[in-house]
């Protein structure tokens, strides 16, 4: 097939079309029905759902659960923080970013399929398709992100990136209501209980995300270049990065502009993945389903997301990029204040509305702010992600731990939450020094 031009509408239409295909990960996963399992699993309660013990025997140590797959989620994205500048180095020299997005996509959709297998008897199976899992969702989107200026004028850019997080946020909830009614709906459905149709969850989501990509790489360029893969190139990745490096070093713009996104989407992104974990230790459900409660919380919170991503887009647009980011984190802050007193499942769907609000927007104008960023005319943009997406998983690598420390520390995940208030206002701090006038010339 031919390829089609940059700024093609269904060229830009077929890649966002990846967060259709991937975000399913992101809200059945790491967000809804396997958080809610593992706790099920793991988690010993008395007839009224109070917490009895807590504690997981895991290769002789004894763990809180919430620590062990916060541990493991770390180790994960500390893997992925790793390879994703080597991996990414090696695509844009090749100019074969698309084989490598398609690898770790299948191995992310089989380990989610993997998890169907997923108990306490094989508690190592289990955990391992998930730290899979988490490698192959993030990694792939280390070359997807790095598309975007390789398919996207400037003036494109932050469009296409809030359609592709809100293609991502219908096409998820699309299956977790599938999900959802075969798991309470389970007797109409011919099953004997809960737990079948919850472990198809984890297959449903595999099979959507290998099918729905393949719609992406159809239209999707191959590269942008066309070396051999030598002995010298398989390093070259590491030679690219301190060349980006050694620029970063002379642009201040850039480089404030990361250490900002550094900061505060550490937060961000651990917030949202111990969220369910604090819906379900820390809030006192009644007579409520937890599942049920949890997992319309999460809906909320993508339908909203959609919204978010629309206004924040047109905010930009009206009032610029980084102006719109520093209100985001403001009220993020605000959120963070008020998720420590929450109590009932009233406040947390409260609460869970906001993130919505402020989860899609702040995702996808990160995005397309730090690709305007990007020097007019360079070549080596996976390179340039790499840096990005590294930031990105350190981060989280951190937010992690520290959340993990906190829970096995003081047995409650609250105090962490209000920890985070500290990275959104160094964030917000960090981005009233990062110049305009570059991303307003990039735009026009």
């Amino acid at each position: 097939m031919e390829a089609l031009p940059k700024g093609s509408k269904k060229l830009l239409n077929a890649w966002a079309f990846y967060d259709w295909a991937n975000s399913v990960y992101s809200l059945v996963i790491a967000s809804a029905v396997f958080p809610i399992f593992y706790g099920a699993l793991t988690l010993v309660k008395d007839e009224n759902g109070k917490i009895l013990n807590d504690t997981v025997n895991f290769l002789g140590i004894d763990f809180n659960n919430d620590t062990l797959i916060s541990y493991v989620t770390a180790a994960a994205f500390l893997v992925v923080s790793f390879l994703s500048p080597f991996l990414s180095g090696i695509a844009d020299y090749v100019g074969n970013k698309k084989t490598f997005m398609k690898f770790f996509c299948y191995l992310g959709a089989v380990s989610c399929i993997g998890l169907f297998w997923f108990d306490m008897e094989f508690l190592w199976f289990g955990l391992l398709c998930y730290f899979l899992a988490l490698i192959g969702f993030w990694a792939s989107l280390v070359f997807y992100n790095s598309y975007l200026p390789d398919i996207a004028f400037p003036d494109q850019q932050d469009e296409i990136s809030a359609k592709g997080y809100s293609l991502g946020y219908i096409g998820s909830v699309i299956l977790l209501i599938v999900c959802l009614a075969m798991i309470l709906m389970y007797e109409t459905f011919g099953f004997e209980d809960e737990g079948l149709p919850t472990r198809l969850s984890f297959v449903l989501t595999g099979l959507w995300w290998i099918g729905f990509s393949q719609y992406t790489y159809y239209y999707l360029p191959k590269g942008n270049k066309k070396e051999k893969l030598t002995k010298n190139v398989m390093f070259n990745g590491f030679k690219e990065l301190r060349k980006i490096w050694k620029k970063l070093k002379e642009d201040k713009p850039m480089r404030t502009y990361l250490t900002a996104f550094f900061v505060y989407s550490m937060a961000v992104q651990t917030i949202m993945l111990v969220a369910t974990y604090f819906g379900i230790e820390e809030l006192d459900w009644g007579t409520t389903d937890s599942t049920t409660g949890l997992i319309v919380s999460i809906l909320l919170i993508q339908l909203v997301a959609v919204l978010g991503a629309w206004l924040t887009s047109k905010a930009s647009a009206k009032y610029g990029n980084i102006q719109t980011l520093i209100v985001i984190n403001c009220i993020w802050i605000a959120i963070c204040i008020y998720a420590y007193t929450i109590t009932s499942p009233f406040q947390f769907y409260f609460t869970a509305a906001f993130v919505g609000l402020v989860m899609g927007g702040i995702q996808s104008l990160s995005r397309s702010t730090y690709s305007k960023l990007i020097p007019e005319g360079e070549k080596d943009t996976a390179s340039y992600f790499s840096f990005y997406d590294v930031s990105e998983k350190i981060g989280i690598v951190i937010g992690m731990l520290s959340y993990g420390y906190v829970a096995q520390l003081t047995g409650s995940i609250r105090y962490a939450i209000l920890f985070f208030i500290v990275f959104f206002i160094a964030g917000v701090i960090l981005l009233l020094f990062v110049p305009r006038k570059r991303i307003t010339e990039q735009a026009e």
